[in-house]
């Protein structure tokens, strides 16, 4: 990306100079700053992060259930909420914490608000259970990902999903229309070629 002289070039700047080019930079970068921050300042662990972060999303969680209005308003809501463990997942690295919150933000979610959704008329919901399924997918990609030593710390709260998944017949209308079968999540059998079969899925149009 950067030439050889370039590199040189920065290297060689007097450090005052270069101080002010790297603050300069972070007030840009802000992900980077918060990054920095946290690996060369904060006495916080990952893991202290972490459930600090999946406390506060659980009580925003139950914020806006308890000021439903609507499956609109309930997903625009989701998805700020799924924006700051993008955020969390940036600065921390947290790759474990990405795959585990977001299987608890979409559990908790739906234990409050399964009957709410069920309750709307397809059309009304649609938006919301592709959001769900779309979310579910991502999550089985993830784990696919790791080390598989991990996969037993969520097999639990993956069963749960399945469960939650299953005891609404909109969202299961979803999963089985858009190819996601709750079994993987209930059984946790993860199929080997999940990504392949989730960007054929994608292909031909579904998840949309």
């Amino acid at each position: 990306m950067f030439t050889k002289e370039f590199k040189k070039a920065i290297q060689e700047l007097p450090s005052a100079e270069k101080d002010k080019l790297i603050f300069r930079l972070l007030k840009r970068d802000l992900d980077l700053a918060n990054r920095l921050h946290f690996e060369l300042v904060d006495t916080e662990t990952v893991e202290d992060k972490r459930i600090a972060f999946e406390k506060l999303m659980l009580n925003k969680i139950n914020h806006f259930t308890e000021r439903f209005y609507s499956v609109g308003y309930l997903l625009q809501d989701t998805r700020y909420v799924s924006g700051d463990i993008s955020e969390h997942v940036k600065i921390t690295k947290d790759k474990f914490g990405e795959i585990s919150l977001n299987i608890k933000m979409l559990n908790h979610l739906l234990l409050l608000n399964n009957e709410r959704i069920q309750s709307q008329s397809y059309a009304k919901a649609y938006t919301m259970c592709i959001y769900v399924i779309a979310r579910a997918f991502k999550i089985l990609i993830l784990i696919k990902a790791i080390d598989e030593d991990y996969f037993l710390d969520f097999k639990e709260d993956l069963e749960k999903l399945g469960v939650l998944i299953g005891n609404n017949s909109l969202l299961m209308k979803t999963a089985i229309h858009n190819g996601l079968d709750v079994n993987w999540l209930i059984n946790g059998e993860i199929p080997e070629n999940i990504v392949a079969y989730h960007k054929n899925i994608r292909q031909q149009g579904y998840l949309k």
